[in-house]
């Protein structure tokens, strides 16, 4: 068996994510078009992390290898101390069901189901014995204020609804990271403030949140903004 590399970061249990050295390019029409050219970034736990950069910046490229969504061309990525190019696609599918919750500008949740079965919905590939799935999924859907609406398909819901269905259904297998591309980004200013706030409340239940932002405003919210141009990070 292979021996698994760990993080000396992670080694103390304080960092969810490390990042080093981590490149990325893809091949278009024999080219190689380089995104990342050397990322170098750590998430702590409990932090809220902002970053920030313009489009064709990398940022989307980056938040994909925080994700697990993509592996490096070279470099390393750590999850809790677990090299993600040391284990399996299968093995980083199940990694990246359990550990990362994800909220997109779009919300991603499927039109045919209910709010409830939304939420549900993770917890088929990733259930853990013990749990009560029915009242886990109630009871987010309450904390996101959505308790009189839970059996209402998401073509019924509003653009706030649906985000916060996707921000319950994110939280339901109880991950180490919250992953969110743009949360704001289809949401007018008033629903904006309610979901932010709603993400500063996780923050202060000691939740470990990253949002990938083009808005300084709402990268304001976070503990920390790193920005991204022409695929690296520029502060951190």
């Amino acid at each position: 068996m292979e021996e698994q590399i760990v993080s000396e970061s992670s080694a103390d249990g304080d960092t969810v994510i490390d990042i080093i050295d981590v490149r990325k390019s893809y091949h278009r029409g024999g080219m190689e078009i380089p995104i990342l050219n050397g990322i170098d970034l750590t998430v702590k736990t409990g932090e809220f992390l902002a970053i920030m950069g313009s489009s064709g910046s990398g940022k989307s490229t980056l938040m994909n290898m925080i994700g697990c969504l993509d592996r490096p061309t070279s470099g390393q990525i750590f999850v809790k101390g677990q090299d993600i190019n040391q284990i399996s696609d299968n093995e980083l599918a199940h990694l990246r069901g359990r550990e990362i919750g994800f909220v997109f500008q779009t919300f991603n949740l499927i039109p045919r189901l209910t709010a409830y079965q939304n939420v549900e919905l993770p917890t088929f590939a990733t259930k853990k014995n013990g749990t009560d799935v029915s009242t886990k999924v109630r009871d987010l859907l309450e904390l996101v204020g959505l308790e009189d609406r839970m059996d209402h398909k998401t073509t019924e819901l509003s653009g706030g609804q649906c985000q916060r269905v996707a921000i319950a259904r994110a939280l339901i297998n109880d991950p180490m990271l919250i992953l969110a591309d743009e949360p704001t980004g289809n949401l007018d200013s008033k629903t904006t403030d309610e979901i932010m706030k709603m993400f500063l409340d996780l923050h202060d239940q000691g939740r470990t949140i990253v949002m990938i932002t083009h808005d300084p405003e709402i990268a304001e919210f976070a503990d920390r903004i790193v920005l991204v141009k022409d695929g690296v990070i520029e502060n951190n």
